[in-house]
């Protein structure tokens, strides 16, 4: 029956569940710069487990359900979800260097992240290119598209925190997640561009509002991050030095970015739950939602830091509590859903072969 399960878990995993390390990760460097080190250590225990359990069950849908997984991978609804590969993978990296400064295994981690991002990046956007069907813009495009630069960002972030300890090819290293920068916020202008006009100018039901679309602040909310770092350590290179008015300026107009979006996205979750009625349950989308909040915390703190602004420091010390209790809120909905899907399938009693195929259910 266990074995059943998890066959069918992993059939039909999500493809944006590695939110979840991601939503965890970043909260768990946002409690240590905030000296919640018991905390920050617990949430580091607990993504070393879900990264694990995760990619098991990935790899496990790659070798024994390849067509699914490809089919999803070249969605345009799904297909943006396997970015969060790419992010969960780097923010990880980037909770180990920052929590428990394990520097090499970090490394190997971005270096997973690369050739994951190239995987991902070039198949999604191949497929959905040449694809001869496309759906309207209200049915293809969703906030969770955002990732693609949140992925992008997070090589940013990971790569910049190595650059003091690689023996060679510091430069090589930093000029990487530089790039990465400036492709993560060309990434995000054209996808919000099409995303603030569906929300505009094309009918947008309560039903689609999903909690991916707080990725509109999450995405701005790590490529503030990014622009921080960078500045952090400008002194390592001397062409970061050189561009330093220009990523104070730029990533300051992220930053604002994602405090404007903060207001608008919680009174349309109002509108979508309380006005309208729509069921609040369980759903691993909703770890996107816990991701932002983690993030803009984080990446406020080294802002405030970066710009040598202390009075910015009072956002993340309360919003790190809104991101806390976000958090716990998606991990008992998790649990819960856990538990009752498990409780189905023993009292079901089915111990017959999984199909080949499992149409709908996100797990």
């Amino acid at each position: 029956m266990v074995i059943y399960y998890i066959r069918k878990m992993s059939v039909n995993l999500f493809p944006g569940y590695f939110a979840l390390v991601m939503a965890t990760g970043a909260l768990s460097i946002a409690t240590f710069l905030l000296d919640m080190h018991v905390i920050s250590k617990g949430l580091l225990y607990f993504n070393m487990a879900a990264y694990t359990v995760l990619w098991g069950l990935t790899l496990y849908r790659l070798l024994f359900f390849t067509p699914r997984l490809v089919k999803d991978l070249t969605s345009h609804t799904l297909g943006p979800g396997f970015f969060t590969l790419v992010a969960g993978t780097c923010v990880f990296g980037s909770q180990l260097i920052t929590v428990a400064h394990r520097y090499e295994p970090a490394f190997y981690l971005w270096c997973l992240a690369i050739f994951l991002w190239l995987m991902i990046m070039y198949t999604f956007f191949t497929a959905v290119t040449v694809r001869k069907n496309k759906p309207t813009l209200s049915e293809g495009i969703n906030g969770a598209w955002l990732i693609a630069a949140v992925a992008t960002q997070s090589i940013s972030v990971l790569g910049t925190l190595l650059s003091p300890h690689v023996e060679s090819g510091r430069d090589i290293v930093l000029f990487v997640a530089l790039c990465a920068y400036l492709l993560g916020c060309m990434l995000y202008l054209n996808i919000i561009t099409l995303i603030f006009y569906r929300f505009t100018f094309v009918e947008l039901k309560f039903a689609a509002l999903t909690p991916p679309y707080w990725i509109n602040m999450g995405a701005v909310a790590i490529t503030t991050l990014a622009g921080s770092t960078l500045m952090l350590h400008a002194d390592d290179w001397a062409f970061l030095g050189e561009l330093l008015p220009f990523l104070r300026g730029f990533t300051l107009f992220f930053w604002i970015t994602g405090t404007w979006w903060i207001p608008l996205l919680f009174i349309l979750m109002v509108w979508r739950h309380l006005y309208h009625h729509y069921p609040l349950k369980y759903d691993p989308q909703f770890w996107g939602m816990a991701f932002p909040l983690a993030m803009y915390t984080t990446s406020t703190y080294q802002l405030s830091k970066a710009l040598h602004i202390p009075f910015l420091l009072v956002i993340p010390r309360f919003m790190v509590y809104v991101a806390m209790a976000a958090w716990l809120a998606v991990f008992a909905g998790l649990v819960h859903h856990l538990y009752t899907s498990f409780r189905r399938q023993r009292e079901a009693g089915n111990g017959g072969a999984l199909p080949q195929q499992i149409e709908g259910g996100n797990g």
